[in-house]
């Protein structure tokens, strides 16, 4: 009997000005599972371009002029071909049975959207802490956390691309909060599925844009909370009702 093909996953990784380059690029294609695609989007940098050069074989590179994370990782969307989709940060890396594992976790649960722990790193790669994202017992707890704040890092989500069809691209118009902004609209409309194993090194680096331009920031983190947090009360009730 012939066996069936794992689903396609896409790896999207924007990339701008970042010296880390290379390191994300090699934790996705050593991925262990067998069917994913690799797209690294060019989002108009200066610099450490030439690091992506050896792996032009290996990955799908798309440019565009300077437009933000969001525009690059709707160009990546766009352009993938997955059945799910991985948003891997330049700066970060992935463990190599991260996609097997989250797959398989989806699959089993029937979900559309998953996010898992993460390690933070520095910038040799040393862990600063492990296990340093929240801990979950149930999907409530997340999104009554969501009303005030985003406990889900961005590189630890798998998604289904079905998805663009119910929630849509990221907003663009956010140039730092575009995942948080994102994360909302998905709980507003699918249940958000936490697989407790840190699959993802996050590294914290001096040269990282949270860290530069925290008033903005903070002012996009409030906007955002502010049109979102009545909408997802009403979800909160729901469910705790079901």
């Amino acid at each position: 009997m012939q066996q069936e093909t794992p689903p396609l996953v896409s790896i999207l990784i924007p990339f701008y000005n970042c010296a880390y380059i290379q390191k994300a690029i090699e934790s996705a294609l050593s991925q262990t599972y067998s069917n994913i695609e690799v797209i690294v989007i060019n989002d108009g940098s200066t610099k450490y371009q030439e690091l992506i050069t050896p792996y032009l074989s290996k990955i799908i590179y798309l440019k565009q002029e300077n437009k933000g994370v969001g525009a690059a990782i709707n160009l990546g969307i766009k352009h993938a071909k997955g059945d799910y989709l991985v948003w891997l940060s330049s700066d970060d890396f992935i463990h190599q049975d991260k996609v097997k594992i989250q797959v398989e976790f989806m699959q089993e649960n029937n979900v559309l959207f998953s996010f898992t722990n993460f390690n933070t790193v520095d910038h040799n790669n040393k862990v600063i802490k492990y296990n340093a994202g929240m801990q979950f017992k149930n999907e409530l707890e997340i999104l009554k956390i969501l009303t005030y704040g985003n406990p889900i890092n961005g590189c630890t989500v798998m998604m289904s691309k079905k998805l663009i069809d119910s929630v849509g691209y990221f907003n663009e118009e956010l140039r730092y909060v575009q995942d948080y902004e994102y994360w909302l609209r998905v709980a507003l409309k699918e249940p958000i599925k936490y697989l407790p194993m840190t699959l993802t090194s996050y590294r914290i680096h001096e040269n990282m844009g949270t860290l530069k331009h925290k008033d903005i920031v903070q002012e996009e983190y409030l906007n955002v909370q502010k049109k979102y947090k009545p909408l997802l009360l009403k979800v909160i009730e729901q469910r705790r009702g079901t």
